[in-house]
């Protein structure tokens, strides 16, 4: 399998647009997961009986394949960028949710009644004691969610959207293996970069593992 370099330099423009398009979709969705899973995973956390049927539901939903869970949305959002990033977001809560309820389950007891015996608020111990000393399990849960984004964006493909993913399709339909190639490395380097860079914001917002090390 050969690769016809001077394809790639005709196409930089296009192949750039469509990195910045695929990134757009991925970090959306997770984004939108971030700010979905957080509350949903305090109610979890705190009110037992409703943990195992959210933590079902976002199972549940992880089951279905991604093309049918794009196809059910056409009814609703159309042949569109937001069809994408619903489906991908819905993608993201069982990694996001599970990852978020164990890192507030992670929190020492202790801590959180020395907090409560200095009279904090149960909001401002959630916010500056239980969120900070559970972010580094909720920030793996936010790595694996980007990497598992950045990967199916491409199944977007089927419904006119899809980043790289028009990519593979281009190759495969003209049996020319360059943009499917172009479009696989893209998407690794998208995703190990993405990584990379949560690992750094992870290392920024908690100084005091640091110090431990």
């Amino acid at each position: 399998m050969t690769i016809d370099w001077s394809w790639i330099g005709d196409h930089t423009d296009d192949l750039a647009t469509l990195t910045v398009s695929h990134l757009q979709a991925a970090l959306s969705a997770v984004l939108f997961g971030v700010l979905i899973s957080l509350p949903l995973a305090v109610v979890a956390h705190r009110i037992r009986p409703l943990r195992g049927f959210l933590l079902g539901i976002s199972n549940v939903l992880f089951t279905i394949p991604s093309i049918a869970i794009f196809v059910l949305l056409l009814p609703v959002s159309g042949l569109t960028r937001t069809t994408t990033v619903i489906g991908l977001t819905v993608y993201t809560l069982v990694v996001l949710l599970r990852n978020t309820v164990e890192g507030l389950d992670s929190v020492p007891a202790k801590t959180k009644e020395a907090a409560k015996a200095m009279g904090t608020r149960p909001l401002r111990t959630l916010l500056t004691v239980e969120f900070p000393l559970a972010l580094p399990v909720i920030m793996a849960g936010v790595r694996i969610a980007t990497v598992m984004s950045i990967s199916l964006v491409s199944v977007a493909t089927y419904i006119g959207d899809g980043g790289l993913g028009q990519l593979f399709t281009d190759g495969f339909q003209r049996d020319f293996p360059t943009p499917v190639i172009a479009g696989v490395v893209l998407t690794i380097l998208l995703a190990v970069v993405a990584d990379a860079a949560l690992v750094a914001v992870q290392y920024v917002l908690t100084p005091w593992q640091r110090r431990r090390a």
